[in-house]
């Protein structure tokens, strides 16, 4: 036996790869009401904290197959992980929907995987969105940049990016992105900011007016902002779990 060989069988395994039953939580959805589905979410956790922090969810779309609503993923993910829970996958749904959430790192469970392929071509929905791709910034992190004013009805993503806005976003629009987010206007609509989780991302705007603002899930409605610098310029960012809103 040469040497080489002998080393390699001495060598001892690093880890052991096995199968396993583990029990998770099932987050099935009947509708794809966003805002109601965040205030019922609310409300389930403040009567067993304890019960859902930190738990592993999977997001059950099979009711909405037959319909392919939209499902918004980036405000879904966002408002459970803000909560404490842990979404990590989907299981049912049409092809779209598997796509949706894949988009936002989630595991398509079971059957109809798409196995992070081409996207398919998505039919045209009630909402606009709009996708552009990233240019390469000085910095390390990308920049998506948006010359013109967001409208309502638009949906804009900034995957794996900075969002820079030089324009207004109208009341109805939503603004996501995976790192900070500078609006150069109003800021009306929605807007989360780090949305996979980064908690040191901010948003930064010159017109606080939103309806809602969120970074890495925690988030603040428009009776909570207009409370804070209303119609200032400020910025916006996580101090421990708290959202605080600075004038700038």
């Amino acid at each position: 036996m040469s040497t080489q060989a002998t080393g390699q069988a001495r060598e001892s395994d690093s880890f052991d790869l096995k199968s396993s039953v583990l029990t998770v939580p099932v987050l099935k959805l009947l509708d794809t009401n966003i805002d109601r589905i965040a205030d019922q979410l609310r409300r389930k956790i403040q009567a067993a904290p304890d019960f859902f922090h930190n738990a592993p969810i999977v997001i059950d779309l099979s009711q909405l197959e037959q319909s392919n609503d939209a499902v918004d993923f980036p405000f879904l993910v966002g408002i459970m992980r803000g909560l404490g829970m842990q979404p990590i996958g989907v299981q049912g749904g049409s092809a779209t929907q598997r796509e949706s959430a894949e988009l936002m790192e989630l595991a398509v469970l079971g059957r109809g995987s798409t196995g992070r392929g081409a996207p398919a071509k998505k039919e045209t929905s009630e909402k606009e969105e709009q996708t552009e791709h990233p240019q390469e910034s000085a910095s390390a992190r990308k920049t998506l940049l948006i010359t013109h004013p967001v409208r309502s009805g638009q949906r804009i993503y900034a995957s794996g990016a900075d969002l820079i806005i030089t324009s207004q976003v109208s009341s109805g629009a939503e603004i996501f992105s995976d790192g900070n987010i500078h609006v150069y206007g109003a800021l009306r609509g929605r807007a989360m900011a780090g949305i996979k989780g980064d908690a040191g991302c901010r948003i930064f705007c010159r017109n606080l007016s939103a309806e809602l603002v969120s970074i890495a899930g925690r988030y603040k409605v428009s009776e909570d902002l207009a409370q804070h610098h209303w119609g200032e310029s400020v910025q916006i960012y996580l101090q421990g779990n708290k959202l605080v809103v600075e004038p700038i």
